[in-house]
């Protein structure tokens, strides 16, 4: 039997993205301190669902399969956490592909846009509301379901309209209230 690890991520940034056998990589998520990566896989013993690279200097813990499955054994606390956590994590992707489905491409930018800068977006220098997120053009796009070329178009639009920047693998987005005002239409 493999010993799959779930990690514990303590400080920095960690992208979670999956390839297809065609080669089309997809940005899943961008996680945090406090939150945990591989978990499924070492609950399951399944093979990891997608890839984690690192987006600025990591500490994170390391739990062993084992130990992971004996710790939400003995600590039913921990295990609805941990289950919460999924929980929201689905409920997300949910509400996602329902809220996609009837909106612009424009739209599901910003939107994506909004929820990155909201966890995840570090603060820019100068500039007390705006939020810098490590992300390049073809990560959006795959996590805004649309192709590069629209996210290029989309991305001109907004910054046309004062509300991001960009730069080489990042977004700087500028306004985030106003992108969420766009967003809810």
């Amino acid at each position: 039997m493999l010993f799959r690890s779930a990690f514990l991520i303590e400080q920095g940034r960690v992208k979670v993205t999956v390839s297809s056998r065609r080669g089309f990589t997809t940005l899943l998520a961008i996680r945090g301190p406090g939150e945990l990566i591989g978990e499924l896989s070492a609950l399951d013993g399944e093979m990891r669902s997608g890839t984690a690279t690192t987006l600025s200097d990591v500490r994170a813990v390391e739990i062993r399969a084992d130990r992971f499955r004996m710790l939400l054994e003995r600590h039913g606390d921990l295990a609805l956490a941990v289950l919460n956590s999924v929980v929201g994590r689905l409920r997300d992707s949910d509400r996602r592909r329902a809220e996609f489905g009837g909106q612009s491409t424009k739209r599901r930018v910003a939107s994506v846009l909004v929820e990155m800068a909201e966890r995840y977006g570090a603060s820019k220098p100068g500039a007390a509301a705006a939020k810098v997120i490590a992300v390049t053009q073809q990560e959006l796009a795959n996590a805004s379901g649309t192709s590069r070329e629209s996210v290029v178009r989309s991305l001109r639009d907004l910054h046309g309209a004062g509300l991001v920047e960009t730069g080489r693998g990042k977004v700087i987005v500028l306004d985030p209230a106003s992108l969420a005002e766009l967003v809810r239409g």
